[in-house]
């Protein structure tokens, strides 16, 4: 007797109605494996009893209103005697798994010749290491699951492609004194991540700023702030504190982000300064 995995409930499967290329995906996906399953005789319900999951979860699958998760491709894929077919599909069904809003983060960041970033409750991904941002997503409530997790570190350590290709772009990086201090991880992984800032701060194209705790009055206290600026001349930004955090592309608009930034710059450590702060705080960690 087989076991039905309900995996209906579980929040974050479901395909995001506004993300038209990756809803696409999801849609052929499933009508592949409709076809495999009609042209094998079997109704939805059989196939889900040879694999162990329900009928319903099937259906919602086939008509692409549900993102499959990999080990449920291979299982259909056997079960149906694909050849690999259904499984290749895997790669395009991770991607889609992502948020929009990342896989689009990923492709403007490589597409940006200038990076204005500051971070106010963590670590920014791009100066994460592995360890640090595993231990940070590991923090999340609903928990993740081992695969979601182990997608989403490398997600992050990809986007840090736009350190590997000098001269590179311009980044520029503030980040609050209490990120260097939280210990995620533990001291080790900390450690190893003070360390990383102080070799990613030895690139030429790269400036890492600390903003002292101590600085009560400035506009970064409304979260995060992110501007990335094109060859072509053109940018996008945006912020957790304005626009509901919104990404904006409008001149108008980005200039209230750019002027946030710049006075945040300005009242920051320089980055000698900010280097000599996280050698410090390496010592004592």
């Amino acid at each position: 007797m087989s076991v039905s995995v309900d995996e209906t409930e579980e929040p974050g499967w479901e395909v995001d109605p506004e993300d038209e290329p990756g809803a696409a995906v999801v849609a052929a996906v499933g009508r592949q494996i409709r076809k495999w399953r009609e042209s094998k005789g079997l109704r939805a319900a059989e196939l889900g009893e040879r694999i162990g999951y329900g009928e319903d979860l099937i259906r919602k699958v086939e008509r692409g209103a549900r993102i499959p998760r990999t080990e449920f491709l291979d299982k259909v894929d056997d079960a149906l005697g694909a050849g690999g077919l259904i499984s290749a599909m895997k790669q395009d069904v991770v991607e889609v798994r992502y948020p929009k809003k990342l896989r689009d983060l990923a492709k403007l960041e490589a597409r940006a010749v200038e990076f204005g970033l500051y971070s106010n409750y963590s670590m920014h991904g791009l100066l994460q290491t592995e360890e640090f941002a595993r231990a940070l997503f590991r923090t999340r409530r609903p928990a993740y699951g081992p695969e979601e997790l182990e997608r989403l570190v490398a997600n992050h350590l990809a986007r840090q492609s736009v350190f590997a290709c000098p001269p590179g772009p311009d980044l520029s990086f503030v980040q609050e004194e209490v990120t260097l201090r939280r210990p995620v991880g533990g001291r080790m992984v900390l450690r190893r991540q003070l360390e990383r800032l102080l070799e990613v701060g030895e690139l030429p194209n790269v400036e890492i700023q600390v903003m002292p705790t101590e600085r009560a009055d400035h506009p970064g206290n409304g979260g995060l702030i992110e501007v990335l600026k094109f060859e072509d001349g053109t940018a996008v930004g945006r912020s957790d504190g304005a626009f509901n955090g919104r990404a904006v592309s409008d001149p108008k608009r980005l200039r209230i982000l750019e002027l946030r930034y710049g006075i945040i710059r300005a009242q920051a450590l320089t980055p000698g300064e900010s280097r000599a702060f996280i050698e410090e705080l390496l010592g004592e960690t």
